[in-house]
């Protein structure tokens, strides 16, 4: 029941603009699902949702697309060992790194999937990620802040 639950939230987070648990929540109910907004809350941090800006100023959830498990969660450790800081430059985000750490956290950021991610190029304390849009490297940056804090 939880594992399918938790499908459902994905899905649901996929296709429409969820900004509260109680709209979450909501649609849950609506799919079929019994559910309380403790039940909610435990599943959004056991599946590491996050919050991003949307285009309206206001936020909403996304599902990041990571590898499974421990290997996830050392892809973000070593994002978050390598960070010094973020900046957007159009349609780029210019990550900074600590010296020789742009490689290992470039792979990294491939590893994790995230959608807005065209590509990257790294050196030894930069990385230049290429996303399609300026708001698409603003929600990048926020993604990537919300995993590495």
């Amino acid at each position: 029941m939880k594992e399918n639950r938790q499908d459902k939230i994905v899905e649901i987070i996929r296709n429409y603009d969820v900004g509260t648990q109680e709209e979450l929540a909501e649609r849950l109910r609506e799919a079929g699902f019994s559910v309380t907004q403790a039940t909610v809350s435990r599943d959004i941090r056991e599946l590491k949702l996050s919050k991003v800006p949307r285009s309206d100023g206001g936020q909403k959830y996304v599902a990041l697309e990571q590898a499974e498990g421990a290997r996830g969660d050392r892809f973000i450790r070593v994002l978050h060992d390598a960070l010094s800081s973020m900046a957007t430059a159009q349609n780029l985000l210019v990550v900074r790194t600590v010296s020789g750490m742009a490689m290992a956290a470039a792979t990294a950021l491939d590893a994790l999937r995230f959608p807005e991610v065209v590509g990257c190029i790294a050196g030894d304390d930069t990385i230049f990620v290429a996303t399609h849009t300026w708001e698409e490297a603003q929600a990048l940056m926020e993604k990537i802040k919300s995993v590495t804090a």
